[in-house]
């Protein structure tokens, strides 16, 4: 048995070999239906290279904000080895690279809507719809902010060199006219955080201003004697301190762990000034407070006075002091520099970026090629069908049942 099997192996390798040899010669036999299938592919690339239109790529290069602020330095110092400040950036946003905040905000809606409409894409795309155009202008924008060199390359395609460059710098200009009205950075939250704080201590200022001239008129008092001044003077700054401490602690919370070293040493300072508030006889936390001065050192006929006086003296001191804070917060937010610094402003590029001709010629006349081969094969099989008696007759079966087929559904 086994010599039976090795005896009928030879011949089912020379049927392999025959197997091959006829499909080389089926190929060499049709090798001039194979050229003008390729030829044909290869002439159609060609023209319809040539009738694509010609389009421009112009690339513009950015320098995202750089953390340079005194709240991230310190937060890196107290990191030490673990990791640079370019880690801790991304590590507190709960992303790995901080320039994917800046690209998602280049391919915001806000953005993009801001690009289409001012430069009209909505026409030049023919589009009519703005989600449409917003489609077609993500196609022909890219935003890359992954490189190792820290960079954000923006390129946008137009039909021509100057067109592509315009509208390469102008979507940073619309950037830049969204991050204006974000705080982005640490120094930009404290910023935004202390100048709401700024604007509600000024309107309550006024109404203490207002209410003490009330009281000036009604009660016939402009001045109280020395020791009362000086005591509600005390009280009310040191009142005053202690809200504005307990703003900046708010403030440092949304960006500072309870560990930080400087929202420790703010605590301790809030401390400190409630130690002395207290021993000063001073009671409540805010303007509405219980008297700042001992009893029976103001005079019944005055309280109104001094309690209009004393809310007049807070509402100033803490507005003195918000307005410190403030000033520091513009400080950090200058020395970080622009949000967007360029690097590489987009110019009219002096060569097309599509269509590749050569790159369609070349592909187009490879599928050609295939394609004349399968056609070859396929025409060597059904010749070989025809030869076929039994293979005849079902393919003309099949014939029949294609025309009927075809003539039932006209």
């Amino acid at each position: 048995m086994p010599a039976a099997q090795n005896a009928g192996r030879p011949p089912q390798k020379a049927e392999d070999e025959i197997s091959l040899l006829d499909l080389l010669i089926v190929l060499a036999e049709r090798k001039r239906l194979i050229f003008w299938v390729t030829t044909a592919f290869a002439v159609l690339a060609v023209v319809v290279s040539l009738l694509l239109p010609l389009r421009y790529t112009a690339t513009v290069t950015l320098l995202p904000p750089q953390q340079n602020s005194s709240m991230s330095a310190a937060l890196a110092s107290q990191l030490g080895s673990l990791g640079g400040l370019a880690a801790l950036a991304g590590n507190s946003l709960g992303i790995k690279n901080p320039n994917d905040m800046y690209v998602a905000m280049f391919q915001s809606q806000t953005v993009e809507d801001a690009m289409i409409k001012h430069f009209g894409l909505m026409k030049e795309y023919h589009a009519k719809y703005l989600s449409d155009a917003r489609k077609k202008f993500e196609h022909f924008a890219t935003v890359d902010g992954s490189g190792k060199d820290g960079l954000i390359h923006i390129s946008v395609e137009a039909d021509s060199p100057q067109r592509a460059a315009e509208l390469a710098n102008g979507y940073v200009d619309q950037f830049r006219d969204l991050s204006q009205h974000l705080a982005i950075s640490e120094a930009g939250q404290r910023a935004l955080f202390f100048q709401q704080q700024l604007d509600q201590t000024r309107e309550k200022l006024a109404n203490a201003e207002e209410a003490l001239v009330k009281t000036e008129k009604k009660t016939g008092l402009i001045e109280v004697n020395s020791q009362a001044r000086a005591l509600i003077e005390s009280a009310a700054s040191l009142n005053a301190q202690i809200a504005a401490k307990e703003m900046q602690i708010q403030g440092m919370q949304t960006y500072a762990t309870g560990q930080n070293a400087q929202l420790v040493q703010a605590e301790q300072e809030l401390d400190s000034l409630r130690a002395q508030l207290d021993k000063l006889g001073g009671a409540g936390d805010l303007a509405g407070g219980g008297i700042l001065v001992p009893k029976g050192q103001v005079p019944t006929a005055s309280l109104e006075y001094v309690r209009a006086l004393r809310d007049v003296k807070y509402y100033d001191t803490i507005f003195n002091l918000l307005a410190q804070q403030y000033e520091l917060a513009k400080l950090d937010q200058a020395k970080e520099g622009a949000l967007i610094q360029v690097v590489d402003p987009a110019i009219p590029p002096d060569r097309k970026s599509s269509p590749k001709r050569a790159l369609i010629v070349i592909v187009a006349t490879f599928v050609g090629f295939l394609f004349g081969i399968f056609w070859a094969l396929f025409q060597a099989g059904l010749e070989r069908l025809k030869e076929d008696p039994e293979a005849s007759s079902k393919l003309a079966v099949l014939r029949q049942a294609l025309s009927l087929r075809v003539r039932h559904v006209a």
